[in-house]
């Protein structure tokens, strides 16, 4: 049987190389933080989604990616370009057009389309 001071000697022994393994893991794990927050290398299984906030690769953090709306056009009649915000949604050719006329011309496609949609319905107000 062994003696007392031999089981603590290797008892002993066990605790301080669980600490110092635990001690080494605590201190790679907040040098990675820290690197990470300052913009250095990002810990492995983590990207950055802007200074200093971690993300991990797996997941989007519950959140559903945002998806883009339709493909809005010029509401000048004949043309089939894109629309764009920066010229008050209609394209860039069309841009020096006044906003009345552009209303007008908004309104005559919101009327086109009611009349497109009610004449493909039948009685029951269902398409058929």
């Amino acid at each position: 049987m062994p003696r007392r001071s031999e089981i603590q000697d290797v008892v002993q022994d066990f605790v301080e190389r669980l600490s110092s393994l635990i001690e080494e893991d605590a201190i790679s794990r907040a040098r990675d933080v820290v690197l990470s927050a300052f913009g250095g290398r990002a810990p492995a299984g983590l990207r950055l989604r802007g200074p200093g906030r971690p993300v991990a690769l797996g997941g989007t953090n519950g959140r559903r990616k945002r998806r883009k709306g339709p493909i809005q056009l010029c509401p000048v009649p004949g043309c089939s370009n894109r629309a764009a915000p920066v010229f008050g949604m209609v394209c860039a050719k069309h841009k020096d057009l006044p906003k009345a006329e552009i209303k007008k011309y908004r309104e005559a496609r919101r009327a086109a389309k009611a009349k497109a949609k009610s004449k493909g319905r039948g009685k029951s107000g269902k398409k058929g």
